[in-house]
């Protein structure tokens, strides 16, 4: 009997290895032979434990799964079945690409990876220019997933341009955001995809060497993708002769020790060093003076993770998705006060209305939704009004919000948004490098005018606007840059408790 159960992070903080164990026992009982695959999770966190059972070659779910669930899971009497999980709402509707396979397959098994369309965008590749690979992912449309959406193609050709006797290849896995989990559940349910995607834009630019810059915090990331990295290097997917090719790339997991800022390139690149996790001014770029100076590709997990669908399927296929400028799909990470939180792969277009009150299903106390942050600590938070926004990069832009990493945060009726604005200034007192004036003062002038605020100051309004609009023009990165958006989103749609009544009034 083949049992699935993931042991992806939420799943086993809900559970899952309590799960695991009496299904074993549960199998013995019954004097079952079990089969039993570790997998990622579907991404359905209000169902995990998720376990899922192969009826007829259909996988069959039951969830939320508990300990006292185990027998009756196994004779097919639970009252938690499901029924086929492709069959699910949640999975029906999406458009799986870069999570095709997580949650259906055992994350360190390459033969099964290999089986569901794996290595064959990298054989591809192998075939290919450097110039065809980076005019292949150009095509593609394929932008930045780590927040600021710049075209991949573009600093992949600009590393590729550059004459340097070494270069890098560096995966942003410092998923740092409130709300974004994408990173760590593709790196746990799918690390051959990552490896594939790094292998492909070393051959496309012309690198040997790249590193995964993951964050202490994912201990199960970790583990994972070390052990994924021993597979592919023999299995020759990494090394001096990738698949036969002749072709040389290898790569490490680096861990950091939690900032941060260091999901900021610079900042990234400097810890990576050894150095410490400081913002570096630019120019130059990354993609010209890197890692130890020489040019470098940084890009997020998500969109290394992407290349390889986009070899596999062509540039076109994946182009043929989304809406405008935002190309393909996006991984939307729901989170917060909702009925149903997790990860819904689909592509860009899709409304913020039809995530926060159809596929989230509304809050989980019961109450009207108030706001939404979308984008992380340094997202705007958006009221009902603006929910027929479309999710694409400039599409959110025009409506005051900001994309980023996909991350989706729900507050009910009950939230206070002067905290929430007063938390935003707090965060970046307390995560700034201190490289720069306007974020390392600034935040904390921040923190100290809102308190103004809140004791009826109205005067210390249109100071606290002019402290964002310093922050924002004079900050060096995006923590201090950006840090101003909830802020002033909070005055702009929520006037009437961020503001002293009579300056609400007015």
């Amino acid at each position: 009997m083949r049992v699935y159960v993931p042991m992806d992070s939420a799943a086993k903080a809900l559970g899952a290895e309590a799960v695991v164990a009496a299904l074993q026992a549960a199998a013995r009982d019954a004097g079952v032979t079990l089969e039993l695959v570790r997998t990622g999770t579907r991404g359905m966190i209000w169902l995990e434990p998720l376990v899922e059972v192969e009826i007829n070659g259909v996988r069959h779910g039951y969830g939320p799964a508990a300990p006292e669930d185990a027998g009756a899971i196994l004779d097919g009497t639970s009252e938690r079945a499901l029924g086929p999980v492709e069959d699910l709402d949640w999975m029906a509707r999406q458009t799986r690409l870069t999570f095709a396979r997580v949650g259906v397959i055992d994350p360190l098994s390459l033969q099964d990876y290999a089986a569901l369309g794996g290595l064959v965008g990298l054989r591809r590749a192998l075939g290919m220019t450097g110039a065809g690979i980076v005019e292949e992912v150009t095509t593609s449309g394929l932008r930045g997933r780590g927040g600021a959406g710049f075209p991949t193609g573009i600093k992949w050709k600009t590393v590729h341009d550059a004459q340097a006797p070494q270069k890098y290849i560096v995966c942003n896995a410092d998923e740092g955001d409130s709300g974004t989990f994408a990173d760590r559940m593709l790196m746990e349910g799918d690390p051959f995809t990552l490896i594939e995607g790094m292998v492909i834009a070393a051959l496309g630019v012309g690198a040997t060497r790249g590193y995964v810059y993951l964050r202490s915090e994912y201990p199960d990331a970790i583990r994972v993708m070390r052990r994924a990295v021993e597979i592919a290097r023999k299995q020759r997917v990494l090394g001096a002769d990738v698949l036969g090719s002749g072709r040389v790339f290898d790569m490490e997991i680096r861990v950091g020790a939690g900032a941060y800022v260091c999901g900021e390139e610079t900042s990234l690149l400097n810890s990576l060093e050894g150095k410490r996790g400081v913002v570096r001014a630019k120019p130059p770029l990354p993609a010209l003076e890197g890692f130890l100076g020489r040019p470098t590709v940084v890009n997020n997990v998500i969109s290394l993770a992407t290349v390889p669908v986009i070899f596999e399927k062509g540039a076109q296929h994946y182009a043929d998705f989304g809406l405008g400028r935002s190309r393909g799909t996006v991984t939307l990470q729901i989170a917060g006060n909702v009925a149903r939180g997790g990860l819904f792969e689909t592509a860009f277009g899709i409304t913020l209305g039809e995530v926060v009150e159809g596929l989230a299903g509304g809050t989980a106390s019961g109450r009207p939704v108030k706001a939404v942050q979308v984008g992380g600590p340094l997202g705007a938070y958006l009221p009902a009004s603006k929910f027929d926004a479309p999710l694409g990069y400039e599409e959110l832009d025009a409506k005051g919000g900001l994309l980023g990493h996909a991350g989706l945060v729900v507050f009910d009726d009950t939230a206070d948004m002067l905290s929430m604005a007063r938390f935003a200034m707090e965060f970046c007192a307390i995560e700034s490098c201190g490289k720069c004036t306007p974020c390392r003062i600034g935040a904390v002038r921040g923190v100290e005018t809102i308190d103004r605020i809140r004791q009826g100051d109205g005067a210390a309004v249109p100071l606290l606007r002019d402290l964002c609009e310093t922050m924002k023009d004079g900050s060096l990165c995006a923590l201090g840059g950006l840090t101003p958006l909830p802020v002033e989103s909070v005055l702009d749609h929520f006037a009437d408790e961020a503001l002293p009544r009579r300056e609400a009034a007015e």
